[in-house]
C-alpha cells in the first residue's frame, strides 16, 4: 500500500487583487503563493509599496546568501513582527553589530561545545519519553505540544542547566506558546513602507507576552551574571556566551543584549526543533515501514545508560528522516533580504531597496531540482539527485555567513529525540485529521498535529 503524499497547502489562484493578496499573505504566507513558484527560477511581485523578487535559481541563492551577503542584508521588514520580543538579536541585526554578535556567539556552538551539551540532550529526551508514557490512551494527542515541551527542555538544560520543570523555565515556555498564538508572522509594517516613528499596531497580547518573556529571561541572565562573578556558574552555553569577549573590541554582552540573544536562541532552538520533530513523527506515522526501521536502528544503537556522543554517527536512518522532514517542512519557510544597490537577476533589473526573498519552502520542493519533490523519501539522500540537490537547494538553516549557528546542535538533538521516541512508542495517524501546514513563527499544523500513541512491546516498564 502506497503512503499518501505528505500534506501541502493549496496554492492561491495565479492572479488575485492586491487587497486579497495582502489578506492571504497576512493569514498564511505559504497558501498565499501561486503554484507556479514550485517551477519558476525567479518571480517578481510589484505592489504600490514595494517590489520583491523570489529567487529559486540556485546560482542566485548562492549569490545572495554566500557570495555577497553584505550586499543583501536582512530586510527591515523582517523585524516588524519580531521586534517586540527579539529587539536587536543576532537574527535581526546587520553590518558591524551582527558581525560583533557572531564573533561572540559562534564559539559556543563549535564542535567541542556540542559534545559537552549531549548529556543534557539525552536527559531531556529521557524525560520526554517518561512524560509521554503517562499519556497513553485510546485518544490521540496533539504532538506539537509535546515536541515543543521537549525542545524547550533541551534549550533550558543546555543553556542554563535547568530542566523545563524549573519555575522560571516553565513560565518562559508557556508565555512563548501564548506569544506565538498572539503574533501574526506578518505585521502591517512588513507590508507597508511605514516611517520609523509610525506605530506598528502590535496587539496588546503580543506586547504583553513579549514583555513577560523578556522579564523572565532577564531574571535568568542576571542570576547567571551573579554566579559568574562569584565563580559558581555551571559550564553551559549561557556561561560560555556571557564570558566570551569580542576578539576585536574585548567587550562581552551586557545584560540587555544577552536577553536579546537568549530570546532568539529560545525561538530558533525551541520553535524550529519542535516543528521539525513534530513533522518527523507525523511522516513516520504516515510511513510505518520507515517508523519500524528507525525503531530497530535505535534499539540496536542506543542503550539505557547515557551513551557516547559518537552514537549520533550511527543513527543514520533517523538523521535521514529528520533531514527529509526539514526538506518538506523547513521550520523557517522564507528569508527576506534587501538589495543595497541596483542588481541584475536573470537579465532583469533589480532596483536598490527591492526585497529579495529566498524561500526554502519552494526551493526544497522545486520540480526542476528534486525527484518526487512532494514525496517522503529519506533514501533520496543516497541518490545522485539527492546529493546534488542537497548541495545547491537545501537550506533549512540558511547558508553562508548567516547560517544558523545552532545548525549542528539541531542535527544532534533532532535525530536523538526521534530515535528515543520511536524506540519507545508507535505513532499512528488519526483518520480525518490531516494537518495543514501554515507559517506562524515556524511551519506548524494549522490546528495542530494529532497522532495516536501506543507503547512498543517491551520498550516501557509497566506503569504502577
Amino acid at each position: 500500500m502506497t503512503a499518501p503524499l505528505p500534506p501541502k497547502p493549496d496554492p492561491r489562484p495565479d492572479r488575485v487583487s492586491l487587497w486579497r493578496y495582502f489578506r492571504l499573505f497576512r493569514a498564511d504566507i505559504l497558501s498565499a503563493q501561486p503554484a507556479r513558484l514550485y517551477r519558476a527560477w525567479m518571480a517578481e511581485f510589484r505592489t504600490p509599496f514595494f517590489r520583491s523578487f523570489l529567487c529559486n535559481d540556485p546560482a542566485l541563492v548562492a549569490r545572495v546568501l554566500k557570495e555577497r551577503p553584505m550586499d543583501f542584508p536582512k530586510s527591515d521588514r523582517v523585524r516588524e513582527g519580531l521586534a517586540p520580543l527579539l529587539r536587536d538579536s543576532v537574527f535581526l541585526t546587520n553590518g558591524e553589530t551582527w558581525l560583533r554578535q557572531r564573533r561572540i556567539i559562534d564559539p559556543a556552538f563549535e564542535g567541542g561545545r556540542l559534545r559537552d551539551t549531549f548529556p543534557a540532550m539525552w536527559e531531556a529526551g529521557q524525560a520526554c519519553v517518561t512524560r509521554l508514557s503517562t499519556k497513553i490512551s485510546p485518544e490521540p494527542i496533539e504532538i506539537e505540544a509535546e515536541t515543543s515541551h521537549a525542545a524547550a527542555d533541551v534549550i533550558f538544560r543546555t543553556l542554563f542547566s535547568i530542566p523545563i520543570e524549573d519555575a522560571t523555565a516553565s513560565a518562559v515556555f508557556h508565555e512563548f506558546r501564548t506569544h506565538q498564538n498572539a503574533s501574526p508572522v506578518v505585521n502591517l509594517g512588513a507590508l507597508l513602507p511605514l516611517p520609523r516613528w509610525f506605530p506598528r499596531f502590535h496587539s496588546r497580547a503580543t506586547k504583553r507576552t513579549a514583555a513577560r518573556i523578556r522579564a523572565l529571561i532577564e531574571r535568568l541572565t542576571a542570576a547567571r551574571a551573579a554566579e559568574i562573578a562569584a565563580g559558581t556558574a555551571p559550564d553551559d552555553l549561557a556561561t560560555k556566551i556571557m564570558t566570551t569577549p569580542d576578539p576585536v573590541t574585548g567587550a562581552c554582552f551586557g545584560t540587555s543584549e544577552m536577553v536579546d540573544q537568549v530570546a532568539i536562541f529560545f525561538l530558533a532552538g525551541h520553535e524550529t526543533s519542535a516543528s521539525a520533530l513534530a513533522w518527523s513523527l507525523y511522516l513516520l506515522a504516515q510511513n510505518p515501514d520507515w517508523q519500524d526501521r528507525i525503531a530497530s536502528e535505535a534499539e540496536t544503537v542506543i542503550g539505557e545508560e547515557i551513551p557516547s556522543f559518537s552514537i549520533l554517527n550511527r543513527l543514520k536512518l533517523s538523521r535521514a528522516v529528520f533531514r527529509e522532514a526539514m526538506r518538506l517542512y523547513p521550520p523557517v519557510p522564507m528569508f527576506v533580504r534587501e538589495a543595497r544597490c541596483p542588481e541584475t537577476f536573470r537579465e532583469r533589473p533589480v532596483p536598490k531597496g527591492a526585497q529579495v526573498v529566498i524561500s526554502p519552502w519552494h526551493l526544497h520542493r522545486h520540480e526542476r531540482i528534486w525527484h518526487n519533490p512532494d514525496g517522503f523519501d529519506p533514501a533520496r539522500w543516497d541518490s545522485e539527485n539527492g546529493k546534488e540537490a542537497q548541495r545547491c537547494a537545501y537550506i533549512p538553516f540558511s547558508t553562508g555567513p548567516r547560517v544558523c549557528p545552532g545548525a549542528g546542535f539541531a542535527m544532534a538533538e533532532g535525530p536523538l529525540l526521534l530515535s528515543l521516541l520511536t524506540r519507545a512508542f508507535r505513532f499512528e495517524t488519526v483518520a480525518g485529521a490531516v494537518p495543514v501546514p501554515v507559517a506562524h513563527l515556524t511551519v506548524r499544523g494549522k490546528d495542530g498535529i494529532r497522532l495516536r500513541l501506543s507503547p512498543r512491546e517491551g520498550a516501557l516498564p509497566p506503569r504502577a
